[in-house]
């Protein structure tokens, strides 16, 4: 016990290191250099721009977690959770935005205490309204971002959710329509309606587009802050929307989703979730912070959602646990008939 108690310590104290080493990694290309095959030291320390002795580091430390492979001739090659790594829609880009978590995780008591704000909250300033993502280019650099790690939340949604009785389906927050995407290539005999701040919905024309579902989707600027909701969806999601915001916001949108639901309406929340009683570790340790450092978010447990939305009206509420707690889980409810 002594001994896997110590181990289990010492991995947590280390676990910063090990991700700076992956975010060097990422940086530096290293997963891209060696994509058509093993390379020597030498040859990546050239190509990455340092000594040979600082490259060896580097390299044995990501063969040691499992990204890289150290050959028996010297050289180093991708391993299955590298190759992996590079498979993941978004999850590069994910690691290199962390720059801005770890600084604030710099004085993680300070971050406790909120003495400052925080760089996370510079990097995601459409949670402070609609003022925030009022600048174009800083529009995109989320949007982007959110786009790329959509595909994976919504393959597991899609799971948990059945849509073949719904007819129309707007996603609220839903950033540049890469949810919807996925939804309109599994559900053809959808109509789908996009809802994000006005300066989001630039991108979204452009990547709809590209999907080639443009035509299958209605787009409808507004603040969910501000604006009433439109009418005429029988189905409304909220994807990533709620932990990014406190309790006083999400009352207000989950309220204001009920009043855009039609009798029978179905409103499905898919997110990350706490483990509640029983705290996870993905969850409860990495979003729970993430949301923290955001200065307006909470990672909630499902029957947290569910109590939200029950005060909201809705009712039938039925909670999944997705088989990945660090993609999404989902809480759906649905509104009286009458």
């Amino acid at each position: 016990m002594a001994r896997s108690e110590g181990a289990a310590l010492f991995d947590i104290m280390a676990g910063f290191v090990n991700s700076q080493v992956l975010l060097a990694i990422i940086e530096l290309r290293v997963l891209h250099l060696l994509q058509d095959g093993p390379l020597t030291v030498d040859r990546l320390a050239e190509l990455c721009a340092l000594s040979p002795d600082r490259m060896q580091v580097l390299l044995r430390a990501g063969a040691a977690l499992g990204l890289l492979k150290a050959r028996r001739d010297g050289r180093f090659g991708l391993a299955v959770r590298g190759a992996a790594m590079m498979g993941v829609p978004g999850l590069e880009q994910m690691v290199l935005h962390h720059r801005a978590l770890y600084a604030d995780l710099a004085d993680p008591v300070a971050l406790l205490r909120a003495e400052r704000v925080t760089q996370l909250a510079q990097f995601w300033p459409y949670v402070f309204g609609a003022g925030g993502a009022a600048d174009p280019k800083v529009a995109a650099t989320y949007s982007d971002l959110m786009a790329e790690s959509q595909v994976l939340v919504a393959e597991d949604t899609l799971r948990m959710v059945d849509l073949s009785s719904v007819r129309r389906l707007m996603d609220v927050g839903g950033g540049t329509g890469a949810f919807l995407i996925e939804v309109a290539r599994a559900h053809p005999h959808l109509e789908l309606d996009l809802f994000d701040l006005p300066a989001v919905l630039e991108g979204a024309a452009t990547r709809l587009a590209r999907a080639g579902v443009s035509r299958r989707v209605s787009l409808h600027p507004g603040s969910f802050r501000d604006d009433a909701l439109p009418l005429g969806a029988d189905a409304i999601s909220l994807v990533r929307v709620l932990y990014d915001h406190d309790d006083a916001t999400v009352r207000r949108l989950v309220a204001a989703v009920y009043a855009a639901l039609p009798p029978g309406g179905q409103v499905i929340v898919s997110e990350p979730m706490s483990g509640g009683a029983r705290p996870d570790r993905a969850t409860d340790v990495y979003f729970a912070i993430y949301t923290l450092a955001m200065q307006t978010g909470r990672t909630r447990s499902p029957d947290a959602i569910a109590e939200i939305l029950t005060e909201a009206g809705f009712i039938n509420i039925n909670k999944r646990t997705g088989f990945r707690s660090f993609v999404t889980s989902v809480v759906a409810g649905q509104k009286p008939q009458t």
